[in-house]
């Protein structure tokens, strides 16, 4: 049985602290810094990596991939240095913040930059793993969104195989959420018209 051995207000403070630091929209600050304006209004008018790639800018795409990442990696890793309660607390923020960010009007990114960034800091052996499923189904299918989908359903498997309950109880969380941020991904893939990885427009 699953027991939670941190108290209220730590819990609190790691659920405060990975919020604000996952609902940081760093797709939208590096593409404003570098005078491409407001990713909003292209594309999907999501802040992530790839819609901002769809700004013909790969490298503000790798850098706000990178961000979104490390603010998940940060956020579980600082928190766990008062256990892995609060880390997982504060990485589930994180991840929370990032979909749902208050100072975007509760509008955020989709999640999987966030989400291995997490894996990261609370078991960094996963990263690879996770890595290897979403290079391997890309490879396969070039469904970028079919890659995500398929590395998040798997990792709490292996999670939970590798001996790590609490956090594999925590990514079947994250994976349900990341699906609900796919559903349109989802429905595209089921009637065939999903974009795949390199086509133009």
């Amino acid at each position: 049985m699953l027991t939670w051995q941190i108290g209220l207000p730590a819990t609190l403070a790691s659920l405060v602290f990975g919020y604000l630091l996952g609902s940081i929209p760093f797709g939208l600050i590096v593409t404003r810094m570098a005078g491409l304006g407001d990713v909003r209004q292209i594309g999907s008018g999501n802040i992530g990596a790839t819609n901002v790639l769809r700004t013909g800018n790969k490298k503000l795409a790798a850098v706000t991939l990178a961000l979104d990442a490390l603010k998940g990696t940060a956020a579980a890793a600082i928190a766990s240095r008062w256990g892995l309660e609060a880390g997982i607390a504060a990485g589930f923020a994180a991840f929370l913040g990032h979909l749902y960010p208050v100072w975007l009007g509760f509008k955020g990114g989709k999640g999987v930059a966030t989400y291995l960034g997490i894996l990261l800091g609370l078991v960094p052996v996963m990263m690879p793993i996770f890595a290897a499923i979403w290079i391997a189904t890309a490879y396969l299918t070039r469904f970028s969104s079919l890659s995500a989908l398929v590395a998040t359903a798997i990792s709490p498997v292996v999670l939970y195989a590798l001996g790590h309950e609490k956090v594999a109880a925590l990514f079947v969380i994250l994976t349900v959420m990341t699906w609900w941020k796919h559903k349109a991904n989802i429905s595209r893939l089921l009637n065939g018209t999903e974009s795949r990885i390199g086509d133009k427009g």
